[in-house]
């Protein structure tokens, strides 16, 4: 398996690994994302409720109160770039 395509399971695997732990596998919930955000991005300071809040509701782009693999997929790319910045 190349680099690329272990890693594309990766992030799939984690996804799901967090978002079936309050229902379906295929959404994260608030506090699922709560959860992979301070577990996997640890020290990154998102310990505000509030901000994590405004955080949810920015990457929830089409409203309906969960987060899906696409959703997710655009803020890892976000911070992608973020990381490759510095």
């Amino acid at each position: 398996m190349s680099d690329i395509v272990h890693a594309m399971v990766l992030l799939r695997d984690t996804f799901e690994r967090y978002a079936k732990r309050d229902g379906g596998k295929d959404t994260l919930t608030k506090s699922e994302l709560t959860k992979l955000f301070r577990t996997e991005f640890p020290g990154t300071g998102h310990r505000d409720k509030a901000a994590l809040d405004d955080f949810f509701s920015e990457l929830d782009s089409n409203g309906d109160g969960v987060v899906d693999f696409t959703e997710f997929v655009t803020l890892l790319a976000t911070l992608a770039e973020l990381y490759t910045e510095y």
